[in-house]
Protein backbone atom coordinates (compact mmCIF):
# COMPACT_ATOMS: atom_id res chain seq x y z
CA UNK A 1 0.00 0.00 0.00
CA UNK A 2 1.67 3.37 -0.87
CA UNK A 3 1.99 6.25 1.64
CA UNK A 4 -1.08 8.65 0.17
CA UNK A 5 -3.56 5.60 0.44
CA UNK A 6 -2.32 4.60 3.96
CA UNK A 7 -3.16 8.56 5.08
CA UNK A 8 -6.55 8.36 3.36
CA UNK A 9 -7.28 5.37 5.21
CA UNK A 10 -6.73 7.15 8.59
CA UNK A 11 -8.64 9.52 7.86
CA UNK A 12 -11.44 7.63 6.85
CA UNK A 13 -12.52 6.26 10.33
CA UNK A 14 -12.30 9.17 12.10
CA UNK A 15 -14.51 10.87 9.65
CA UNK A 16 -17.12 8.22 10.01
CA UNK A 17 -17.02 8.34 14.10
CA UNK A 18 -17.68 12.07 13.59
CA UNK A 19 -20.99 11.38 11.12
CA UNK A 20 -21.98 9.19 13.46
CA UNK A 21 -22.15 11.11 16.33
CA UNK A 22 -23.49 13.59 14.74
CA UNK A 23 -26.34 11.55 13.36
CA UNK A 24 -26.90 9.99 17.16
CA UNK A 25 -27.09 14.03 18.14
CA UNK A 26 -30.08 14.34 15.72
CA UNK A 27 -32.12 11.17 16.87
CA UNK A 28 -35.04 11.00 18.83
CA UNK A 29 -36.96 8.66 20.55
CA UNK A 30 -40.22 8.14 19.76
CA UNK A 31 -43.51 5.80 21.14
CA UNK A 32 -43.84 2.17 19.22
CA UNK A 33 -47.01 2.99 17.92
CA UNK A 34 -48.03 2.93 13.96
CA UNK A 35 -47.04 6.51 13.32
CA UNK A 36 -43.15 5.59 14.41
CA UNK A 37 -42.75 2.76 12.41
CA UNK A 38 -44.24 4.37 9.74
CA UNK A 39 -41.82 7.07 9.94
CA UNK A 40 -38.89 5.08 10.50
CA UNK A 41 -39.72 2.82 7.29
CA UNK A 42 -39.70 5.79 4.91
CA UNK A 43 -36.01 6.33 5.26
CA UNK A 44 -35.82 2.68 4.49
CA UNK A 45 -35.30 2.36 0.29
CA UNK A 46 -36.87 -0.41 -1.27
CA UNK A 47 -36.61 -1.71 -4.52
CA UNK A 48 -40.48 -0.93 -6.06
CA UNK A 49 -42.64 -4.34 -7.31
CA UNK A 50 -45.99 -4.39 -8.94
CA UNK A 51 -47.50 -7.63 -7.26
CA UNK A 52 -50.35 -8.85 -10.06
CA UNK A 53 -52.64 -11.32 -10.12
CA UNK A 54 -56.13 -12.39 -11.51
CA UNK A 55 -57.53 -12.55 -15.22
CA UNK A 56 -59.71 -10.34 -16.93
CA UNK A 57 -61.89 -7.97 -15.17
CA UNK A 58 -60.98 -9.75 -12.21
CA UNK A 59 -57.33 -8.68 -12.69
CA UNK A 60 -56.15 -5.60 -10.06
CA UNK A 61 -52.69 -5.30 -8.03
CA UNK A 62 -50.53 -3.02 -5.54
CA UNK A 63 -47.54 -1.67 -5.81
CA UNK A 64 -44.90 -2.66 -2.96
CA UNK A 65 -41.69 -2.76 -1.72
CA UNK A 66 -42.25 -5.44 0.53
CA UNK A 67 -41.41 -8.38 -2.00
CA UNK A 68 -38.43 -10.33 -1.23
CA UNK A 69 -37.14 -13.91 -1.62
CA UNK A 70 -37.73 -16.27 0.91
CA UNK A 71 -35.33 -18.57 0.23
CA UNK A 72 -33.79 -19.45 -3.52
CA UNK A 73 -33.14 -23.36 -2.54
CA UNK A 74 -36.19 -23.83 -2.98
CA UNK A 75 -36.97 -21.15 -5.10
CA UNK A 76 -39.94 -19.12 -3.10
CA UNK A 77 -40.83 -15.45 -2.76
CA UNK A 78 -42.34 -13.59 0.31
CA UNK A 79 -44.70 -10.51 -0.21
CA UNK A 80 -46.53 -8.81 2.50
CA UNK A 81 -50.17 -7.53 1.40
CA UNK A 82 -52.87 -5.55 3.37
CA UNK A 83 -55.63 -7.79 4.00
CA UNK A 84 -58.27 -4.65 3.29
CA UNK A 85 -56.48 -3.98 -0.10
CA UNK A 86 -57.96 -5.21 -3.75
CA UNK A 87 -55.05 -7.39 -4.23
CA UNK A 88 -55.13 -9.92 -1.29
CA UNK A 89 -58.51 -11.46 -1.70
CA UNK A 90 -57.96 -11.50 -5.71
CA UNK A 91 -54.37 -13.53 -4.76
CA UNK A 92 -56.20 -15.63 -2.60
CA UNK A 93 -58.95 -16.67 -5.06
CA UNK A 94 -56.17 -17.29 -8.01
CA UNK A 95 -54.00 -18.75 -6.06
CA UNK A 96 -51.21 -16.73 -7.87
CA UNK A 97 -48.94 -13.86 -8.00
CA UNK A 98 -46.22 -12.21 -10.08
CA UNK A 99 -43.75 -9.70 -8.75
CA UNK A 100 -42.98 -7.90 -11.58
CA UNK A 101 -39.76 -5.77 -10.54
CA UNK A 102 -40.04 -2.21 -12.09
CA UNK A 103 -37.50 0.66 -13.48
CA UNK A 104 -37.67 4.22 -13.89
CA UNK A 105 -39.99 3.72 -16.94
CA UNK A 106 -42.78 2.11 -14.96
CA UNK A 107 -42.82 5.54 -12.51
CA UNK A 108 -46.14 5.74 -13.98
CA UNK A 109 -47.62 1.97 -13.55
CA UNK A 110 -46.42 2.11 -10.12
CA UNK A 111 -48.50 5.26 -9.33
CA UNK A 112 -51.28 3.62 -10.31
CA UNK A 113 -51.02 0.47 -8.99
CA UNK A 114 -50.35 2.36 -5.71
CA UNK A 115 -53.59 3.55 -6.15
CA UNK A 116 -52.99 7.33 -7.54
CA UNK A 117 -55.49 8.72 -9.41
CA UNK A 118 -58.19 6.19 -8.37
CA UNK A 119 -57.75 3.72 -10.80
CA UNK A 120 -58.98 -0.04 -9.78
CA UNK A 121 -58.71 -3.54 -10.81
CA UNK A 122 -58.08 -3.95 -14.35
CA UNK A 123 -57.88 -0.18 -15.25
CA UNK A 124 -54.54 -0.20 -13.11
CA UNK A 125 -53.04 -1.86 -15.92
CA UNK A 126 -53.23 0.86 -18.78
CA UNK A 127 -50.32 1.83 -20.24
CA UNK A 128 -48.39 -1.89 -19.81
CA UNK A 129 -47.99 -4.39 -22.12
CA UNK A 130 -48.67 -7.68 -20.12
CA UNK A 131 -48.33 -11.62 -20.88
CA UNK A 132 -48.60 -14.25 -18.88
CA UNK A 133 -46.15 -17.20 -17.52
CA UNK A 134 -46.56 -20.27 -15.55
CA UNK A 135 -49.10 -19.41 -13.29
CA UNK A 136 -51.58 -17.29 -15.39
CA UNK A 137 -50.99 -14.24 -13.39
CA UNK A 138 -50.14 -10.84 -15.52
CA UNK A 139 -46.53 -10.33 -16.60
CA UNK A 140 -45.17 -6.72 -17.57
CA UNK A 141 -43.78 -7.21 -20.38
CA UNK A 142 -41.00 -5.21 -20.10
CA UNK A 143 -40.11 -5.40 -16.60
CA UNK A 144 -36.47 -5.58 -15.15
CA UNK A 145 -37.48 -9.10 -13.84
CA UNK A 146 -40.96 -10.72 -13.10
CA UNK A 147 -41.01 -13.62 -10.77
CA UNK A 148 -44.05 -15.61 -11.20
CA UNK A 149 -45.47 -17.65 -8.02
CA UNK A 150 -48.13 -20.14 -7.70
CA UNK A 151 -49.44 -19.46 -3.92
CA UNK A 152 -47.83 -22.21 -0.95
CA UNK A 153 -49.22 -20.60 1.96
CA UNK A 154 -50.26 -17.38 3.23
CA UNK A 155 -50.32 -16.12 6.95
CA UNK A 156 -52.84 -14.02 7.76
CA UNK A 157 -51.75 -11.56 11.06
CA UNK A 158 -52.76 -8.39 12.06
CA UNK A 159 -53.16 -6.10 9.54
CA UNK A 160 -51.91 -7.71 6.65
CA UNK A 161 -51.18 -11.71 5.18
CA UNK A 162 -47.56 -12.40 4.13
CA UNK A 163 -47.89 -14.52 0.81
CA UNK A 164 -45.44 -17.61 0.27
CA UNK A 165 -44.73 -18.16 -3.07
CA UNK A 166 -43.62 -21.01 -4.84
CA UNK A 167 -41.79 -19.40 -7.79
CA UNK A 168 -43.11 -21.50 -11.00
CA UNK A 169 -41.61 -19.01 -13.93
CA UNK A 170 -38.72 -16.04 -13.97
CA UNK A 171 -38.40 -13.27 -16.47
CA UNK A 172 -35.21 -10.88 -17.18
CA UNK A 173 -35.40 -8.13 -18.93
CA UNK A 174 -33.02 -5.43 -17.83
CA UNK A 175 -32.58 -2.11 -17.20
CA UNK A 176 -32.29 0.05 -14.14
CA UNK A 177 -34.44 -0.30 -10.68
CA UNK A 178 -36.99 1.72 -9.15
CA UNK A 179 -36.77 2.81 -5.34
CA UNK A 180 -38.62 4.17 -3.28
CA UNK A 181 -37.97 6.24 -0.27
CA UNK A 182 -39.52 8.76 1.89
CA UNK A 183 -42.01 9.07 -0.41
CA UNK A 184 -40.32 9.87 -3.69
CA UNK A 185 -38.95 7.25 -6.27
CA UNK A 186 -35.53 7.35 -7.51
CA UNK A 187 -33.69 5.91 -9.97
CA UNK A 188 -31.31 3.58 -9.31
CA UNK A 189 -28.38 3.33 -11.60
CA UNK A 190 -24.81 1.62 -11.52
Amino acid sequence: MCRAEERKMSVQPSVRAFEIEESASRSTNRPADADSLKAALRVLGGGVSIITAGEGEARTGATVTSATALSVEPPRMLVSLNRASSTWPVVERFGHFCVNIVGEQHEFLANQFAGRGGLKGPDRYRGGEWTRLASGAPVLQDAVAAIDCEVEEAIERHSHAIVLGRVVGIRIGGGETLIYREGRYFALSR
